[in-house]
């Protein structure tokens, strides 16, 4: 035990050691071995309490699991602040001794830390505000709505997680659902109409037609029946009579491809059956002779 004094002794002077001042406060390699254990413990019990929490509110079945989710990360964001500011109290550092260094940070944060400040900021106001929600459909950024789709998956601090068809998970930072257009196919609920073009030549008996692809929608396991299926007369085309039929679905949404595809298949069979015929572009030429001189 004596050998041993000597080596404590030096080590214990080694972690006393200032190596900055705050004010009438040291900051020594204790301090900051101190602060960073407890931050490492408070970040991992804070995320333990938020997963017991989220667990414990969709337990009922009466709080969305959106909702749980974003209740969950902001306790757990209150959590992290209050404990390091408890953290940095119990260490004995003054926190008054921090405005210089708030400062400091406040001039980075608008330089160097612009870009992670937004996203943090972003992040607050999706979990407040709501736009999106974990498990909603949504596709965003990108020009008429053809931007990256998929199911949300996480709302964090910086970013956001969304799972496409692909199985790919795509990390979004926050600030793309604040400036860019978001299209939730989710928000208010599960049920979107699905719109089918279909075109049919000309002469064809168009009532029958109509009836035809009702018929077609109804048969579907996907396609709800209330909202009934229906089928509107666009116009006259080119090449053929353009109709559209408009079918609403909740089971499909996150694989649109597969819905649309499955229905035109059955028109695709339907019409076959029945003798109806799907124009492709025609186009009629008149020769003229002259006459011989």
């Amino acid at each position: 035990m004596e050998e041993s004094g000597p080596w404590y002794e030096r080590i214990q002077e080694a972690l006393d050691v200032p190596l900055i001042s705050l004010g009438e406060t040291s900051i020594t390699l204790w301090t900051v071995l101190y602060l960073l254990v407890l931050l490492l413990l408070v970040i991992w019990g804070s995320g333990l309490i938020r997963r017991l929490l989220v667990r414990t509110l969709e337990r009922g079945g009466k709080i969305e699991t959106g909702v749980a989710q974003s209740v969950g990360t902001m306790v757990r964001y209150a959590l992290v602040l209050v404990g390091l500011l408890i953290i940095v109290q119990t260490a004995g550092i003054n926190l008054t001794t921090l405005n210089v260094i708030a400062g400091a940070v406040g001039i980075g944060v608008g330089f160097g830390l612009q870009t992670i400040a937004a996203n943090f900021i972003s992040g607050l106001i999706l979990l407040v505000g709501r736009p999106i929600k974990v498990g909603d459909r949504i596709v965003v950024g990108g020009e008429g709505g053809e931007g990256i789709e998929g199911d949300v998956m996480e709302i964090g601090a910086r970013a956001t997680t969304v799972l496409t068809n692909d199985n790919i998970a795509v990390i979004v930072p926050n600030t793309n659902f604040v400036e860019q257009t978001v299209v939730n196919w989710s928000h208010n609920d599960r049920r979107v109409r699905f719109k089918i073009p279909v075109q049919v030549a000309y002469g064809t008996d168009v009532r029958k037609a109509e009836q035809l692809l009702v018929d077609v929608a109804k048969a579907d396991r996907n396609v709800l029946e209330s909202p009934a299926p229906a089928v509107r007369f666009l116009e006259f085309g080119d090449s053929g009579l353009k109709l559209e039929l408009r079918a609403w679905s909740t089971s499909l949404i996150h694989k649109k491809g597969l819905l649309i595809s499955n229905l035109n298949f059955a028109i695709y069979d339907s019409f076959n059956e029945h003798g109806i015929e799907i124009p492709f572009p025609q186009r009629v030429v008149h020769l003229r002779q002259e006459a011989a001189e």
